[in-house]
């Protein structure tokens, strides 16, 4: 098929499997074609490799599942950083950690394999209201 015209476009997404809670990040290329006969089409590209549309079926690479949150970019990353341990001021009484505290030692003391993989609750935990 030959092409008129291309045009590419950097877009990146953040991806939350709604079955195991797996989260991940992708950018892509998108490149925007015109044929011949003068009908668009589009195709993706991650990691220079061409892919299918992330907005059509997105897959889970953890599980399979094709039930995943497609979110914008920085979501996951987000969420990875306020759950990075952090150098905080410890309290002057034992005890008087906040339960905020007490979740993220929770969080980095937990036993888990070797990939830690997020979970959809640690994903949604900034968007809580209280």
């Amino acid at each position: 098929m030959s092409e008129i015209a291309a045009t590419t476009v950097h877009e990146a997404y953040a991806f939350a499997c709604m079955r195991c809670g797996y989260g991940w990040e992708q950018a892509y290329e998108i490149e925007h074609h015109v044929d011949h006969s003068g009908h668009a089409f589009v195709v993706y590209k991650a990691d220079g490799q061409r892919v299918p549309s992330p907005l059509s079926t997105p897959t889970c690479a953890k599980c399979g599942s094709h039930v995943v949150r497609i979110m914008r970019a920085g979501r996951v990353s987000m969420v990875q950083q306020l759950l990075r341990p952090q150098q905080t001021v410890r309290p002057e009484k034992p005890g008087e950690q906040t339960a905020a505290e007490e979740m993220a030692v929770a969080a980095v003391r937990a036993p888990g394999p070797e990939g830690h993989h997020w979970h959809l609750s640690d994903l949604l935990r900034p968007f809580h209201r209280r």
